[in-house]
């Protein structure tokens, strides 16, 4: 498991590294500026890992452009990035990225929760282009959750899931233990509803890796 720092502001990414991140994700459908100089920004006083994330607003992000239109964007930054974040609406790019040598995070974002068996099909879909499945769902009551622990625990590995809202908030904390490879924290502003901050999150860690 490990811990990233979702940024709205490369100048945390200091912070998040000094808070016990593992690496961060820098949120530029959520920053202004010149995305070469905000990843230059964010490497400043940082050596984490970077992941460049461009969320299109129909899976919770600010990004409202077309699949060419989000590799005009993504393209400078993939020689300074570690991991990209693709959905499936621009994977047709995933070459492009796959050819430079960097990982990509296949994601999708839901406002519900998806069926456990279409779960296993839709990972199964993401992992087609890229080397890391992030499913993120909306529980509705504990069968719900229930279901994306089983999931987590069975899928194949590497595999990342979450979710959104602040109902199932403790679910951040108990997906890692079931196999999820990150959890999706904050340095002080929030990318999505019931964030633990990085701070947070590794106090939780520590506390339960002490218990008998």
């Amino acid at each position: 498991m490990k811990i990233v720092a979702a940024l709205t502001d490369p100048s945390h990414a200091a912070r998040a590294q000094a808070q016990g991140a593992d690496l961060v994700e820098l949120r530029l459908d959520l920053m202004d500026g010149d995305p070469v100089e905000i990843f230059e920004a964010s490497r400043k006083d940082c050596s984490l890992p970077v992941i460049a994330t461009l969320r299109s607003a129909r899976e919770g992000g600010q990004y409202f452009g077309n699949a060419d239109e989000w590799m005009e964007k993504i393209g400078p930054l993939i020689p300074l990035a570690d991991y990209i974040d693709i959905e499936q609406p621009f994977s047709q790019h995933a070459p492009s990225v796959r050819g430079a040598g960097r990982t990509i995070i296949a994601s999708h974002h839901a406002g519900s929760m998806i069926p456990l068996d279409a779960l296993f099909m839709l990972e199964r879909e993401l992992r087609v282009y890229g080397e890391i499945p992030k499913i993120v769902v909306t529980p509705s009551d504990n069968d719900d959750l229930i279901d994306l622990i089983s999931f987590t625990e069975a899928a194949k590995k590497p595999v990342c899931t979450g979710v959104t809202g602040a109902q199932f908030r403790y679910a951040r904390a108990i997906l890692p233990l079931f196999g999820s490879e990150f959890v999706y924290c904050h340095t002080g502003a929030t990318t999505a509803e019931g964030q633990y901050s990085v701070e947070e999150f590794v106090s939780l860690m520590n506390l339960m890796n002490r218990m008998p």
